[in-house]
């Protein structure tokens, strides 16, 4: 092996020849801005840079910029030529150092001063700064870096030793991706480190949470162009969960914080049981960041303490956005919340949603000035989340709101409340049960209808995807059903019942491909069509359903020529999200769904479906979303698209 290698640094995009105006350190041109060029001068010897031979050697040149003292401070002139060879020399280890971490192990580096060779050692270095004093006020000292990187070697060879027997480590161990590779990888130490990290985390998650690297031992093969090395791992003890200890948010009842934390004392150790801890604890609205550490050593039982640091949210907040739909009309949402009413971090938020109602609902619309008051839709919701009721995994959700609402079919005035408990048996799994009040006044095809209605809602939740507001794996689930008894005259005795899922499934690791879909299907029991509730009836269309037709415009008729709404309800979609750079989205879709005059889809009534694109910007807090929709088989007097703005993905 030669001792030294040959290393040259090139400036932005190339040498610089003679002459040639200097550039700012802008590796890719994103700056243009560009540096003075040093003059000649009395007092210091400003120098001019150029570096050879790097032309075929990808993605050296910043490399070894990064690490060359007389790349980086040529804009700070040495007082002497001693100064500038010395630095000359200087570069010589560090060059050397960074080829061969990437892989080039019989590079040479040659390097001159005014013409004059300077070598590794020095010798030249004495001769090179006389050299540089004679151009003192003159002209720039100039600086040759010539590098001949030679071939690129490759990592032939990894063998993995257990450091507690001296033996070959058991790949059992491991995980069949991290002894993955390549057979031609190149022999470059960020390749190996990379291994290396791989190794460890797939200890760390086969519960060896000590897990190490003792010790990496590389062989040069010159004749071959190849690295053997052999690694010493030293596992460690296996080890569970140990005592969770929590900190950092004072305000906030650290037993609510904790009835958010799922792990068992003793269960198995898992780096990804304490992403879950962060992503569960994350739920609560009054938690800012979430922080999960391994303690050092592990305790009297085996087991490794784990220490959780969270922050508090300012306890206020405040928004609004808009939406449009050329079909279902626009509106505005606001709200305003208090994350930590108390001290437990009990939430108590007020919504509000205003807007018009659908276009297709009259015809009188021209301009602003044609709105009239009764074309104003929109809802009041007040809601109140106790979490952790008395530190236990039983929240107390209070809610109340007030709704009016308007489509082409029927309008309706009504108020609800609602009080109900939530269990959670993990941060993915949890069921809720309550009671509901409900009050108000409809009028449709049947006629005014006066309604009560008083229910017990049961409902079962899931959700195992990998974030809340952008998911790329996992799926969602929700069923609910809820009895309504005649309690009151005017009341209505049913049994309604709704079930969504929801699917994600990324087709690359970074979660630019990924294929979504919905799938919703409803059933009301026990009451003639005419006797519930418009409001309660199932209906298709709109935004958040099948886009393409107006809001709740897909329905059974009765005889009568228009929707009236149906007791069964059936629909689904497919989206392909995909990003065509990070901030921007494309997501061609397919809705289709119906309501049924039945208590179960029997599909007399037809299945309407849309396509459409979607455009997506997407932001810190969620997509940005620009939907355009088209129905397929399109009605007479139907819409030939729909446009959809508003904020979020569709589901």
């Amino acid at each position: 092996m030669k001792r030294f290698l040959g290393v040259t640094a090139l400036l932005a995009f190339g040498g610089l020849e003679a002459g040639s105006p200097a550039r700012a350190f802008d590796f890719f041109g994103l700056f243009g801005a560009a540096e003075e060029t040093p003059e000649p001068s009395r007092d210091a010897l400003p120098y001019k840079i150029e570096f050879a031979g790097l032309d075929e050697a990808e993605g050296l040149a910043r490399n070894l910029q990064d690490v060359s003292s007389t790349w980086r401070l040529r804009l700070q002139a040495p007082p002497t030529g001693a100064g500038v060879a010395r630095r000359v020399v200087a570069d010589f280890p560090r060059l050397a150092e960074a080829l061969w971490a990437s892989g080039y192990y019989d590079a040479e580096i040659k390097a001159t001063v005014a013409g004059v060779p300077v070598r590794p050692d020095g010798h030249g270095a004495d001769a090179a700064a006389a050299a540089a004093e004679r151009l003192r006020g003159q002209a720039l000292a100039p600086i040759r870096i010539e590098i001949t990187p030679g071939p690129l070697f490759h990592l032939r060879k990894v063998v993995l030793i257990d450091a507690r027997s001296g033996k070959p480590l058991d790949e059992a161990l491991l995980t069949k991706k991290s002894l993955e590779r390549d057979e031609e990888e190149p022999a470059r130490a960020a390749a190996l480190q990379a291994m290396q990290a791989g190794w460890i985390d797939a200890l760390r998650a086969n519960s060896y949470p000590l897990a190490k690297v003792a010790t990496a031992k590389p062989t040069i093969i010159h004749p071959e162009k190849a690295m053997d090395v052999v690694v010493t791992i030293d596992p460690g003890p296996r080890a569970g969960i140990g005592e969770v200890k929590t900190s950092g948010s004072p305000g906030i009842d650290d037993e609510v914080i904790r009835s958010y934390i799922y792990l068992e004392q003793g269960e198995p150790y898992s780096p990804k049981k304490l992403a879950e801890l962060r992503k569960s604890i994350g739920r609560l609205e009054a938690v800012g960041s979430v922080k999960a550490e391994d303690g050092e050593k592990l305790d009297a039982n085996g087991d490794l303490p784990i220490f959780v640091q969270t922050s508090e949210r300012k306890p206020h907040a405040v928004g609004a956005d808009a939406f449009f739909s050329n079909v279902d009309g626009p509106g505005l949402r606001a709200y305003w919340t208090d994350r930590n009413l108390f001290g437990g971090a009990e939430r108590l938020r007020f919504d509000v949603e205003g807007g018009l109602a659908p276009f297709g609902s009259s015809a009188r619309y021209n301009g602003l000035s044609s709105i009239r008051l009764e074309d104003v839709i929109g809802r009041a919701k007040a809601s109140f989340v106790k979490p952790a009721l008395f530190g236990s995994r039983n929240d107390l959700l209070l809610d109340a709101g007030f709704v009016r609402e308007k489509t082409d079919y029927y309008w309706a005035n009504y108020g609800n409340g609602s009080a109900a408990i939530r269990h959670r048996f993990s941060d993915t799994a949890s069921v809720q049960a309550g009671l509901e009040f409900e009050r108000g006044h409809t009028f449709d095809a049947f006629g005014p209808h006066d309604y009560s209605l008083l229910g017990f809602p049961l409902s079962a939740n899931y959700d195992g995807t990998d974030d809340l507001l952008a998911p790329t794996n996992g799926f969602r689930a929700i069923a609910n059903v809820t009895p309504y008894v005649k309690a009151f005259g005017d009341s209505v005795g049913m049994v309604q019942s709704k079930t969504q899922i929801t699917g994600y499934k990324s087709l690359d690791e970074d979660g630019w491909y990924v294929l979504a879909g919905r799938m919703a299907a409803g059933s009301i029991v026990g009451a003639s069509i005419e006797n519930i509730p418009a409001s309660h009836r199932f209906f298709a269309g709109g935004g958040g359903s099948v886009r393409g037709y107006r809001y709740r415009s897909l329905s059974p008729d009765a005889g009568l020529g228009f929707p009236v709404g149906g007791r069964s309800l059936l629909e689904g979609s497919a989206e392909a999200r995909i990003k065509v750079t990070r901030e921007i989205g494309i997501v061609p879709f397919y809705d289709i769904g119906s309501a049924f005059s039945s208590p179960y889809p029997d599909f007399r009534s037809s299945m309407r479906s849309s396509v459409g694109i979607g455009l997506r910007y997407y932001t810190g807090i969620g997509p940005v979303r620009l939907d355009v929709a088209t129905p397929l088989g399109r009605r007479p007097g139907e819409n030939k698209f729909a446009i959809f703005i508003g904020v979020g993905e569709s589901f």
